[in-house]
């Protein structure tokens, strides 16, 4: 499975190099969407946004049961898992320190696809907040 997503990670940077794949977003367009507060626009709301895409029809069906494979274990070990446990470890500061105020910042890929930070907070019961860029806290 390595070698295959390894492959599939070339190929697809030979292709955005090639000219023939284009990302549908620019780095402009993340960090503008993240500013604005924009969490929901569709370039946040995939899961796999993260993780590298191995998916596409042109495999044959062998592999393209690999790479959903891949996919899914991409998908819960680096997206699902790990809001999981930042949300487990913000969860455990506050509840250890009920008197303490805290700020947290995370990166955006906390905030990107289903199962965000946030979604594992307020199922936690806690109020979620995001504070636009230039507004005072």
């Amino acid at each position: 499975q390595v070698v295959f997503a390894l492959n599939q990670t070339l190929l697809q940077q030979e292709s955005l190099r090639a000219g023939s794949f284009q990302i549908p977003y620019t780095t402009e367009d993340l960090i503008k969407h993240y500013n604005c507060g924009d969490l929901s626009s569709i370039i946040f709301n995939h899961d796999t946004s993260q993780v590298p895409n191995f998916i596409n029809a042109t495999l044959p069906a062998h592999e393209r049961i690999t790479a959903q494979e891949i996919d899914s274990y991409f998908r819960q070990e680096l997206i699902y898992k790990r809001n999981e446990r930042m949300g487990r470890r913000v969860k455990d500061l506050l509840e250890e320190y009920p008197d303490k105020s805290f700020f947290f910042a995370f990166g955006a890929g906390h905030f990107m696809g289903n199962n965000t930070l946030i979604d594992v907070l307020r199922k936690e019961g806690y109020e979620v907040e995001h504070t636009p860029a230039g507004q005072a806290i």
